[in-house]
């Protein structure tokens, strides 16, 4: 499949209110086009970023991965977004990437954000992954993994990076430059979604969910700090032609990075 279709659900949150915010979304992906292949939801969509773990996690087959389901099977269209999970006594703020046929991939966030002691919370994940989805290789990241270059490295020749964030307002210029260095140096379409609004904190957030090509170049409406959907088409065999014309992924260093348990 060469085309993809995404759909970018730039949107404010309901502290620490679960239903509120599913509610919220369903009624965002109803007014979708039929067409969309990827529905992508910001970092902990149903709660806004909140360390209150022990009172917000789910495990896997909870609400939120029901109504995922749900929403993914309703629309024929992959859905993304992280939510707090608790497993094993633990608690994680992981990524599912819930597609149509009911098949779910997890990605558990890698860098925490010890500024906000997140690392207190949540336990770090320490696998990277790749989700083939209709003929494409996505790698889904979340927020502060952004500023971590050598983690996104393409070294999979993955065709879709992307990031679901909640990055405050006082940083987003870091936001907007490190997400168009990502597509550039991986050359791969990149994209962020970030909310928008207050949380519970008092931390404001403004957006600037943005779509890259390889060569940087933005797809999207850049900068806009309100609610809104951003969908965009994108084309596989040009990024390709251009993959194979510059031919720059072909010089990447060679290492790897060892598992942080070795």
């Amino acid at each position: 499949m060469d085309t993809m279709h995404v759909s970018l659900l730039q949107s404010n949150l309901v502290w620490e209110n679960p239903k509120a915010n599913l509610e919220h979304f369903t009624s965002k992906i109803n007014v979708i086009d039929n067409t969309v292949d990827l529905i992508v939801l910001p970092e902990m969509f149903t709660t806004g970023f909140s360390m209150n773990a022990k009172s917000l996690a789910e495990d896997m087959v909870g609400e939120t991965i029901q109504w995922m389901l749900h929403m993914a099977a309703q629309k024929d269209a992959a859905i993304v977004g992280s939510i707090i999970i608790e497993e094993n006594n633990t608690f994680y703020n992981r990524l599912l990437f819930v597609l149509p046929n009911s098949e779910i991939s997890y990605y558990d966030k890698r860098h925490t954000f010890t500024l906000a002691k997140e690392h207190e919370t949540y336990t770090s994940g320490a696998e990277k992954i790749i989700v083939e989805y209709k003929g494409w290789k996505i790698c889904p990241l979340i927020c502060y993994d952004l500023r971590f270059p050598v983690w996104a490295r393409n070294t999979e020749d993955y065709d879709l990076l992307l990031y679901i964030a909640s990055w405050p307002k006082k940083r987003i210029n870091a936001w907007d430059a490190l997400l168009k260095a990502r597509a550039i140096e991986n050359m791969s379409y990149t994209i962020g979604v970030n909310r928008v609004g207050m949380d519970g904190n008092d931390y404001e957030y403004v957006g600037h969910s943005a779509v890259y090509d390889s060569l940087g170049n933005c797809l999207s409406t850049e900068h806009n700090e309100q609610e809104e959907t951003i969908s965009v088409v994108l084309h596989k065999d040009n990024q390709n032609t251009i993959r194979k014309k510059l031919g720059f992924l072909n010089d990447r260093d060679e290492f790897r990075i060892m598992n942080m348990n070795s």
